[in-house]
This record gives structure tokens, C-alpha cells and sequence, in this order.
């Protein structure tokens, strides 16, 4: 296919061949791929200064999306990737063929740098915001490898999902802290102050006064942001609440839990150490069923499959995307739905894409990056809520992003009364603290 670029596209490709370390925030379906595959091939082919690159990718992505993309676009050919996927044998296979890029799995960092001589001069990390962590292997093994790296890309749509906090560690890997410091824990004291605390044990930190502003400065010569909004014309983006409620003898069950955090359900006994652990069990309940003890499943109520089912008759044959978030829930709408198919392997993408599936199961955490899966569908259904407003984003941006022909509708199952409406109100408290990254390293184009 021949790669007619749109002008925020050049922009980008640019903007990489312009800095040896660089952050684009670009928004789910602007094409990232292709954008940083395009200076890719001008700094490996053309110029002669990439030296050998690295593609640091999540799995399905490095399997799937920069081979696919590799071979679609005209420009491109002549570029060869090896996959350093797979056995150890195959991953030490790859690394031995002769090819211009190299695609790795994030999960197979750590043992990249421990067991290989490091011969990487370039190094492309997508997705950026899964290295947000400073205490992860993962980072610690990029950043031990990260001063014989000449030029590091970085790729996100949220830079900081959960606070500024996360950007430390990923602007580490592009400038080894010259602009946030070397050390999170100066970048702590110079910018936040202690939140949430229990005497001295410190649970979180908040931005000081204007502190959200001079990290954007410091960041922004480095780092640009697109908003597809500003630069497609999108689907039309439909959002609906399908409401279900339990009956009173459900709801009962329900409010003992979250009131004593324990509860005999038959012969069944179920309980919550801490908080987190019963966010995690109401939104269980919430969606059906619940873990008990040696992680046997408590059957709750049907009321989410039968909202799904009524989607899905509704839908009359138009392929559904349904999300889900534990694996009872998989279990339960696949005995429901025996026609629904999970979404795993490059050749279910394929088959999907190819219209071959009239309900794909989808996990967000296995596919929120990177995945094409526009040619399917247009239709999502939330079974079940994440807090998650990173993968969350990127789930519906599967579908509703660029090359998508219909309007897009994503349905939300949300049981009446539960901790399924607290987790809405968080996703939608969080998408603010975004925006205002994104506002502040937008890239102006043209004078605009």
C-alpha cells in the first residue's frame, strides 16, 4: 500500500529524525507505528545512523501489529525484522539473523540484557507508560543498558495514567534525568508533597503548587502530544449505560460484604483483608460470581449475562467486542455464549478483522496497545469495569480510531448500586489529570 502521510504524521517522523531522544504522545489511532517505522527506515537506510535497533514492544503487538505494518506499507520494503519472540533457542535465533530491526517483547527485557551482548544503538519503547515503574526489573534492566544507547523513542497515548509521579522513570529512559533528575526520589522532593499518610508510612504523593507546570516545561522540548480529535476526522463515539440490578436477596449479600468484609454464603466463606482486596471482590460480585477460598468461584446472580445476551440479539448478527476482566467472567458468558470466540493469536485478530467472528472476548490488559481490530466491529460491550484509565482508553481506541467506517458504540454493563458506578466516576475524575499533559506538550503544527 503506498504511505501517503498526513502532515502531523510527517510532523512526528520529523520530530524523531530531529532528536536522538524523544517522547510521542500520540493519541490511540494516529498511526504511531508507521510514523516511527517511516524515520525507522530513513535513519537505517538512507542516513546510516540508527546502528542496530530495538523495537521494545507488548507482546501481541510485536508479534502482530510492527510485522503487519512492516509489510503493508510500499516505503517500507527492503526492511527487514527478526522476532525475538518465542523458546529461549528461537529468541537466540533471531538475535543471530541479519536484519534492521529487532522486536522484543517487554516481558523479555531483563533477560535480553542479562544473557546478550548489548549491541543496540537505537531503541524504540512501545509502550512507553508500561516502564513507569522505577522499582520494575524491566526498568532496571533498560536503565543499566541505557548509556550505550545513542537515540531512545519513546510511544504512548498516557504518559501518566496514575499521576506525575509515573513520568519520572519514563523521561529517565529518554534523558537519563536531565531534565527531572537522576533520582526519583529528588524529582519526589522538588515537585510533590505527602498525601495520604499513616504517621510516618507515606501512601501517596500530590503535585506541589505549580508543580504540574514546570514539569511540562522542562519536558516539553523533548516530548509532543496529538490529539486525534485535533488532527482526524473521527467516528462518531457513542457511549451507553446498561443498567442491571439485583434483586433484594443479591443486594443483601452484597451490602453485608462491603459493610464486614466477610461473608457464609452456603457453605462458602468469603473474606477481604483489606481494602483493595474488597474493591477487587465487590466488583466480582458486581459482575456475577466472586472467588471464594483455593479460588473456588460463588455463582452471585446472572443479571450482566443477561443484559449481554439481550446486546447481542439486539446486535442481530453485527459483531460485538466484549471486554472482560476475570476469568470467571470469561467462563460464565462462554457457557452462555458458546459461539463467542477469545481473542488471543494473530490469527484470531485475522479472523476477526476478516468479519469471521460475531463475538470476540477480549481481555484489556492482553490487547489495549496496538492492536488493529477496527475492521471488525464497531460495537464494545464492558462486562466488567477496570480502574485502570490507561487500559481503558486504549481498549476502546481498538476500535474507534482511525480507519473505522462506522459510528462506534461502547456499552457499559453496570450493576445498579455497586462499586461498578465508583469505578466510572474514578475513570472519568482521572481523565482530567491526562488531558492536562497531553494540553500542555501538544505539538503545534503549522502556526496553529
Amino acid at each position: 500500500m503506498k504511505y501517503e502521510p498526513y502532515e502531523y504524521q510527517s510532523y512526528a517522523s520529523r520530530f524523531i529524525l530531529e532528536h536522538p531522544y524523544c517522547g510521542l504522545i500520540l493519541d490511540m489511532g494516529l498511526g504511531k507505528t508507521v510514523i516511527t517505522l517511516t524515520a525507522l527506515f530513513a535513519l537505517a537506510l538512507d542516513y546510516f545512523t540508527a546502528g542496530k535497533i530495538l523495537v521494545i514492544a507488548p507482546k501481541r503487538v510485536a508479534e502482530d501489529t510492527w510485522p503487519k505494518e512492516l509489510k503493508k506499507w510500499e516505503h517500507l520494503i527492503g526492511m527487514k525484522a527478526s522476532l525475538v519472540l518465542g523458546t529461549k533457542k528461537q529468541r537466540e535465533q533471531a538475535l543471530a539473523e541479519a536484519a534492521d530491526v529487532y522486536i522484543i517483547n517487554r516481558e523479555n527485557v531483563v533477560w535480553l540484557v542479562e544473557n546478550h551482548r548489548w549491541d543496540f544503538s537505537t531503541v524504540v519503547i512501545d509502550e512507553l507508560s508500561s516502564f513507569k515503574s522505577s522499582k520494575a526489573q524491566r526498568f532496571k534492566a533498560l536503565k543499566h543498558v541505557r548509556p550505550q544507547v545513542s537515540r531512545v523513542i519513546g510511544l504512548t497515548g498516557t504518559p501518566s495514567p496514575n499521576g506525575l509521579l509515573d513520568l519520572w522513570p519514563q523521561m529517565y529512559l529518554l534523558d537519563m534525568g536531565q531534565r527531572l533528575g537522576r533520582y526519583i526520589g529528588g524529582y519526589r522532593e522538588r515537585f510533590f508533597l505527602p498525601d495520604k499518610r499513616n504517621r510516618e508510612i507515606i501512601y501517596s504523593y500530590k503535585p506541589k503548587q505549580g508543580a504540574e507546570e514546570k514539569i511540562y516545561s522542562l519536558i516539553s522540548d523533548i516530548c509532543i502530544s496529538m490529539k486525534a480529535a485535533d488532527y482526524l476526522d473521527m467516528p462518531e463515539r457513542i457511549e451507553n449505560r446498561v443498567e442491571v440490578s439485583m434483586n433484594a436477596k443479591e443486594e443483601k449479600l452484597y451490602q453485608s460484604f462491603e459493610r464486614d468484609m466477610v461473608l457464609s454464603i452456603g457453605e462458602e466463606e468469603l473474606d477481604a483483608v483489606n481494602a483493595a482486596a474488597l474493591s477487587n471482590k465487590l466488583l466480582q460480585m458486581a459482575n456475577g460470581a466472586v472467588y471464594g477460598e483455593d479460588k473456588k468461584v460463588i455463582s452471585i446472580h446472572d443479571r450482566k449475562l443477561d443484559a449481554l445476551e439481550d446486546l447481542v440479539e439486539a446486535a442481530n448478527g453485527k459483531p460485538i467486542l466484549v471486554a472482560y476482566w476475570y476469568k470467571h467472567d470469561l467462563t460464565r458468558i462462554q457457557k452462555r455464549l458458546p459461539e463467542a470466540r477469545v481473542i488471543d493469536t494473530s490469527k484470531d485478530i485475522t479472523d476477526w478483522n476478516h468479519g469471521e467472528i460475531a463475538i470476540g472476548l477480549i481481555h484489556p490488559a492482553s490487547a489495549g496497545h496496538g492492536l488493529n481490530l477496527q475492521e471488525g466491529g464497531c460495537t464494545i460491550v464492558w462486562f466488567g469495569l477496570t480502574w485502570s484509565l490507561e487500559l481503558y482508553q486504549q481498549m476502546n481506541a481498538r476500535l474507534w480510531r482511525q480507519g473505522q467506517k462506522h459510528t462506534v458504540v461502547i456499552h457499559h454493563l453496570i450493576t445498579k448500586g455497586t462499586h461498578d458506578e465508583d469505578v466510572m466516576k474514578a475513570l472519568e475524575k482521572k481523565e482530567t489529570g491526562q488531558s492536562a499533559l497531553i494540553h500542555a506538550v501538544r505539538a503545534r503544527i503549522g502556526g496553529m
